[in-house]
């Protein structure tokens, strides 16, 4: 069987005449054919010189199925209906360890945030003494998530899960900074500060997209934040 550059690589049409099919019954010389990654072989004959693959074989080998339209043989590759398309439109979804890290890193941060959230509404001094471990944490889930990267699904979601550590990097500085400085820390800060709004609506969008595996950006983690 020779297939011609263009071919579609996933649905081949494979064309016999009778005087093709008479030829091979008289071949001289059989070789086996393997393909790189696949078990087994699909036997070859060779006729003035050229090199025939069985049909049936090339089927198996390649996990492929056969279906007849008159005196065309097509082979489907990969298992697949003689109708089914050629590509999905389906959009790729979140690898699977990607996923895993990416909420875990997600997890982290929440649990940072929610530390710095208590000692502020608490009225508890915020220091980054002892800030600094949740800090750590959420880092080290954020870099286990980055080194996961598979899909353009995680490539694309990446960024916006890094957006959210160093929005809540930020956050946390600025409430440090105003502690180191000896000035006093409303219990109500949080609940007007766009800084903390964007955390809260970025780990919601994170999290809806864990939730459907399918990545979709509202905007919510990149949304610049205006100066207070």
């Amino acid at each position: 069987m020779r297939m011609k550059s263009g071919t579609n690589p996933w649905t081949l049409t494979i064309l016999f005449s009778l005087s093709i099919l008479t030829i091979a019954l008289v071949a001289q010389q059989s070789n086996s054919l393997t393909i790189a990654g696949q078990t087994g072989s699909a036997k070859v004959i060779q006729v003035n010189g050229r090199n025939y693959v069985e049909v049936e074989s090339l089927a198996r080998l390649t996990n492929s199925s056969l279906s007849f339209n008159g005196n065309q043989i097509i082979l489907n590759m990969g298992g697949g209906s003689a109708n089914s398309p050629a590509t999905s439109n389906a959009p790729e979804g979140f690898s699977r360890d990607f996923l895993t890290a990416g909420i875990e890193a997600m997890a982290q941060i929440r649990e940072w945030h929610a530390a710095l959230r208590n000692a502020i509404e608490r009225g508890t001094p915020v220091s980054n003494d002892w800030l600094v471990a949740y800090r750590n944490q959420a880092q080290q889930a954020v870099r286990l998530a980055s080194v996961a990267v598979n899909t353009g699904a995680d490539k694309n979601a990446m960024p916006l899960l890094t957006s959210e550590f160093n929005s809540m990097g930020k956050l946390t500085d600025k409430y440090v900074g105003i502690a180191d400085s000896r000035t006093y820390i409303p219990t109500d800060s949080l609940a007007n500060d766009v800084l903390e709004q964007k955390i809260r609506n970025c780990g919601r969008s994170l999290a809806a997209m864990a939730s459907s595996n399918q990545f979709s950006d509202d905007g919510s983690c990149t949304t610049p934040v205006p100066a207070q």
